[in-house]
C-alpha cells in the first residue's frame, strides 16, 4: 500500500480541515494517509516521515501573497534532506487557502512546486477542469476557483467547521485521490518493482 504524507501548516484551522479532506481522498484511492502538522515546530519527525512516504501533499495558508511563515520554516529546515536527496523522485502536490478569492494564491502554489522541484520531486497537478467549464462556480462546486497547479481554497473569517465550503473540500479530496493513484502507478513502475515482477 502506498503511503502519502500530508504536510501542512495551519494558523486558523482551515488548512488543517482541508488536510483532513485530502486524507479522505487518499483513503478513497486505497492508500495510507499520514497527516503531519507543522504547528508544533519540531520538524525532525516530519522530515523522516516525508522521506519514508511514496508521495507528499503540501498545504499552507497564503498570507500576504505567499506561504505562511510556519511552512517556510519547515522548508528551510529541509536543507539536510535536500543535500542528501532524500525526497528525490517522490511525487508531490499542494493546496493553499486564503480569505480572498485570489489573494495571490497562485504564488503560494508556485512556491510549493518550486520547493518540491528543488528536492527533485515530481509535481502532480489537479487534473481538473475549472468549475466555469461546467457553469458551476458556487461554493459546493469542484475547482470553483479554477486552479490547475494545485488546489486553491477560500475561507471566510469564520471557524473551520463552517468554511472553506464543501466544493473546496471536495476539490482537495479529489487531489488526495489523484496523488494516491499516481503514487500506486509510480511505485509499481519503479526499477525495484519492475525487477521483482520480471
Amino acid at each position: 500500500m502506498s503511503k502519502v504524507a500530508i504536510v501542512y501548516h495551519s494558523a486558523a484551522g482551515h488548512t488543517a480541515a482541508l488536510a483532513q479532506s485530502a486524507a479522505e481522498g487518499v483513503r478513497d484511492a486505497g492508500a495510507d494517509p499520514i497527516l503531519l502538522s507543522l504547528d508544533g515546530g519540531d520538524f525532525a519527525p516530519v522530515l523522516e516521515a516525508v522521506a519514508a512516504a511514496d508521495a507528499v501533499i503540501f498545504g499552507a495558508p497564503t498570507f500576504m501573497g505567499d506561504l505562511s511563515a510556519g511552512f517556510r520554516a519547515f522548508a528551510e529546515a529541509s536543507a539536510g534532506a535536500w543535500y542528501g536527496q532524500a525526497w528525490k523522485d517522490k511525487l508531490a502536490a499542494g493546496f493553499t487557502v486564503s480569505g480572498s478569492y485570489s489573494g495571490d494564491k497562485l504564488n503560494s502554489l508556485t512556491s510549493l512546486a518550486v520547493f518540491a522541484a528543488q528536492h527533485g520531486m515530481v509535481w502532480v497537478s489537479t487534473g481538473l477542469l475549472p468549475g466555469h467549464a461546467y457553469g458551476k462556480v458556487g461554493p459546493e462546486d469542484v475547482n470553483r476557483l479554477g486552479s490547475f497547479l494545485g488546489v486553491m481554497a477560500q475561507a471566510d473569517n469564520a471557524p473551520a467547521d463552517v468554511t472553506p465550503p464543501s466544493g473546496d473540500h471536495r476539490t482537495v479530496r479529489l487531489l488526495g485521490a489523484r496523488v494516491a493513484e499516481a503514487a500506486r502507478r509510480w511505485k509499481a513502475g519503479a526499477p525495484e518493482a519492475v525487477a521483482q515482477a520480471a
